[in-house]
């Protein structure tokens, strides 16, 4: 099991700062690389910058990056016996460094998630700005719009949406949950945070060779079509989701082998039951999709003619929706997890159901595998849809266990209607939506109507955003007082939240209209009737843009200047708000030893740990 390295307050640190390091040595790796493979080219004349050079001078570059960034004396040195004259800082520097402190990682992928979720949402901006108006006037060509758009999907889908609570409040929380003192694969992890920007910057630099036009799914034969940008597309990707794979194997092998004693399967948190079911989701099909681009990238560079004319052209997009709808469920699953982990605790009442919660979680991962052929009904003879459309369908049963855990807890309950509360109802409801319009387009008949329409975009958003992305901000609320031992305005976080929440309504049920006025997605142009609606949608958009920035600001100010909170503000049951806030190093003075379920109250509520006084912190004197 690896262990942290620590070092005292005047440990040597390094002299240039590991990110200025993580870019030049990057920067001498690529031309290295690149100006080798361009000499050693077969064929005379080339010039300097060609799409195999390029790519393997990438390699170069993220493997420099890395090692600049700490991974040198992280890994590399304790790899061969040598003790590396620099140690890991232990004030604020430590978050700009490799780190092996489960919870140094966590505020790191968190950091890197809620950038990536700006620039992104930047990009929307754009996008809606161009959107406004039915003729072209922000983006010169349309080339540039569709750029933009796969730029967009791509970052917030795997920078955002799969990473955010995974690798950010799953690295955090998980360990302190099951009563941990350290992740297994510490090292491994902290490496893994750090493919995120190289990841996102790849993709948002892919403009610079030439305007793609796949959108974020690099559909093929399009992709090996056109211009050289793709290319930082692939290898973007490869570098997110290798960072994805990274981070669930680290969480599982922690959640199966770092238990502390009495947490068994049965008394599992919800949360760390989600983080376990999409861990896994992440270890099947990550990979999967990994190959996918990988033979993407080479059909292109060498060419091996597997998805043109040559080879077989649906053959991309099989393989692509094979991952694309179980990623739906990568994102969604922590969200289900979270509403009841949180219900119970504002509504101080027992978890009703947890065996079918749990039952769910683990039936929307089994099912969502099963389901990813509806994007292609448009492909596909009609004898083909029946059981896609079947199990789709079925996959809303479990997904209602959810909803049916959270209902039966807060039934004749005394809810609470703090920020974190407010937001996950906020959650429950946008994604009820989502999953409504999902059946709808489950349905062949429906489905061959709105398909690549506007409506389809709405649907889309409603689950990923009003469903994964409320949840994100529901639990930062509700961990920021452990996290930093600081809390929030409830004014402020109401406020925004009912911002936030009107916002996107108007954005994009105002969608769901404008797609089935017959607004085909992915085009900056449309016809002169349609612009009244996708005016609409912009300003709420831009309105929904501006509150999320003010969220961030107010959590910013919360977590440097609120007013200091006790470890347990929420009365909660789980292990972490057993510890102080924010957690000491080794997370507890000794090891828990559970005793009771988690989400007991009321008459059923006992003591949760046996030693309690020798985990709980002491009053202040």
């Amino acid at each position: 099991m690896a262990q942290n390295v620590v070092t005292t307050p005047s440990a040597k640190v390094h002299v240039m700062p590991p990110m200025l390091r993580g870019f030049l040595w990057a920067g001498i790796a690529f031309v290295l690389l690149n100006s080798l493979t361009a000499a050693i080219a077969p064929h005379y004349g080339h010039p300097f910058f060609t799409e195999v050079s390029i790519t393997i001078g990438w390699v170069g570059a993220v493997i420099g990056w890395l090692l600049g960034v700490g991974a040198y004396e992280g890994m590399v040195l304790p790899l061969f016996g040598v003790t590396p004259r620099v140690g890991e800082a232990t004030d604020w520097r430590r978050y700009f460094a490799f780190a092996t402190d489960h919870k140094v990682v966590g505020i790191q992928y968190m950091t890197s998630s809620a950038c990536a979720f700006i620039l992104a949402g930047g990009i929307a901006m754009a996008m809606r700005i161009e959107l406004a108006a039915s003729g072209m006037y922000f983006f010169t060509y349309a080339n540039q719009y569709l750029s933009a758009v796969g730029a967009h999907g791509t970052i917030m889908m795997f920078s955002v949406a799969t990473v955010a609570l995974v690798g950010g409040l799953g690295n955090y929380i998980v360990p302190l949950m099951i009563g941990a003192r350290t992740t297994v694969f510490s090292r491994l992890s902290g490496l893994g945070q750090w493919l995120i920007p190289a990841g996102v910057l790849t993709v948002a630099m892919s403009p610079l060779l030439g305007y793609w036009t796949t959108g974020w799914r690099g559909y093929e034969p399009l992709g090996s079509q056109g211009a050289a940008g793709i290319i930082f597309y692939y290898l973007g990707v490869a570098a997110l989701t290798m960072s994805s794979i990274i981070v669930s194997l680290n969480l599982v092998a922690t959640i199966v082998f770092n238990r502390a004693p009495g947490v068994t399967w049965a008394r599992l948190p919800m949360f760390v039951w989600g983080i376990t079911t999409v861990s896994i989701l992440n270890l099947i099909w990550l990979p999967e999709i990994q190959m996918t681009f990988i033979l993407q990238l080479l059909d292109r560079i060498v060419p091996l003619n597997l998805f043109n004319a040559a080879g077989q052209v649906l053959a991309e997009l099989e393989l692509f929706w094979l991952f694309g709808h179980p990623e739906v469920y990568i994102v969604v699953v922590p969200a289900f997890a979270l509403w009841n982990e949180i219900i119970p605790v504002m509504a101080q009442k027992s978890l009703f159901a947890r065996s079918w919660a749990v039952i769910g979680l683990i039936f929307v991962m089994m099912l969502s595998g099963l389901v990813w052929a509806h994007h292609m009904f448009t492909n596909m003879r009609n004898s083909e849809m029946f059981p896609f459309s079947f199990f789709t369908e079925m996959i809303s049963i479990p997904t209602g266990f959810a909803f049916m855990a959270a209902l039966g807890t807060m039934w004749k309950s005394r809810y609470r209607l703090t920020t974190p509360g407010l937001l996950i109802l906020m959650s429950m409801f946008n994604f009820l939506h989502g999953g409504i319009t999902g059946v709808y387009l489950a349905d062949p008949p429906i489905n061959l109507q709105v398909h690549d329409t506007m409506f389809v975009v709405a649907h889309f958003h409603y689950t990923i955003i009003g469903g994964m992305v409320f949840s994100w901000i529901a639990a930062t609320y509700y961990w920021l007082p452990k996290i930093t031992g600081r809390m929030y305005s409830e004014f402020w976080g109401k406020f925004l939240s009912i911002w936030i929440f009107l916002a996107f309504n108007t954005a994009f049920s105002t969608m769901f209209l404008v797609g089935l006025e017959g607004m085909n997605r992915w085009v900056p142009t449309y016809p002169p009737y349609l612009h009244p609606l996708n005016l609409v949608i912009s300003i709420a958009a831009w309105t929904l843009g501006v509150g999320f920035v003010l969220h961030g600001v107010h959590i910013v100010w919360a977590w440097r200047k609120g007013p200091k909170a006790s470890h347990n503000p929420w009365n909660g049951r789980t292990l972490e708000w057993m510890t102080s806030s924010p957690p000491p190093d080794n997370n507890f003075r000794e090891i828990p030893e559970v005793i009771d379920g988690f989400y007991n109250y009321g008459e059923k509520a006992g003591p949760v740990v046996a030693n309690l006084a020798d985990v709980e912190p002491q009053p202040e004197s």
